[in-house]
């Protein structure tokens, strides 16, 4: 591969972990030659490629792969035949291992509300490896103490702070605040601004007329119409743990492209 090449799939990558559209790059990292070690293609998300790995059968397979796992992320090995096909083991056939990395600009877990409910999500969220904000406008309930788990923590009206927070296709916007006021007012922020989630807690009869007051405001009806509420998935939740799964479930489900 020649250096302008690398330095292309680098550029590539650094762009979608800036929030460009995300990539997977394959890597030779065990071959029957080591001359054929290191050699690396890039496939973009529209399925066009950039750079080889040296054989077209190596090169087609990668990119079946990554239409096949269009919603993964992370690292993955598979082991391809100078013929093409994929096996389970190394051993099969003097097959090549090739490294796959998705790249892409972090999940964003903002948890509007820093109460029970916020903070298991905040646990959970941090474990599924979402960079998670928590916004609260409260002292006692939003401070680095009380989340250690999250990447970030603000304090501040919630309208002001979300009308300034950026919000993209990377953001996943909870709104489990401790009143219908504040989750109202914090969806008055998000609701349009494209968003890859957005969800509300509380009852239907609440949720229903907290979305009805938004659409006579104004309110784009599809965007108020796209927001998951009552939130999370309907699994019987009682406590907040409980509840942050359902939530955390749907997230998942909605990134993942899972079926509920």
């Amino acid at each position: 591969m020649s250096r302008a090449t690398a330095s292309e799939i680098a550029s590539a990558v650094l762009r979608a972990l800036n929030g460009g559209a995300r990539v997977l790059v394959a890597t030779i990292i065990a071959a029957p030659s080591d001359s054929d070690l290191g050699a690396k293609m890039l496939v973009r998300h529209d399925g066009s490629t950039l750079g080889s790995l040296g054989l077209e059968a190596l090169d087609a397979a990668v990119a079946q792969e990554a239409r096949d796992t269009v919603p993964r992320s992370g690292v993955w090995t598979l082991y391809v035949t100078p013929s093409g096909d994929v096996v389970q083991r190394r051993d099969a056939g003097g097959a090549y291992e090739l490294m796959l990395e998705v790249h892409e600009r972090p999940a964003r877990l903002v948890i509007v509300g820093g109460g029970h409910v916020g903070k298991a999500c905040s646990v959970i969220g941090e474990m599924c490896g979402f960079r998670v904000t928590v916004i609260d406008d409260r002292p006692e309930w939003a401070n680095a103490e009380r989340f250690p788990e999250a990447d970030e923590v603000i304090r501040g009206r919630f309208d002001e702070v979300l009308t300034e927070y950026p919000i993209d296709s990377t953001a996943y916007v909870i709104c489990v605040t401790r009143g219908h006021r504040h989750d109202e007012t914090s969806l008055r922020s998000v609701i349009g601004r494209g968003a890859a989630y957005v969800g509300m807690i509380g009852s239907k009869r609440r949720a229903a007329a907290v979305l009805k007051h938004l659409v006579d405001e104004g309110a784009d009806k599809d965007a108020v119409a796209a927001v998951h509420t009552p939130i999370g998935l309907d699994i019987g939740a009682e406590t907040p743990e409980e509840i942050a799964v359902a939530i955390m479930g749907e997230i998942i489900s909605v990134r993942r492209r899972g079926r509920v």
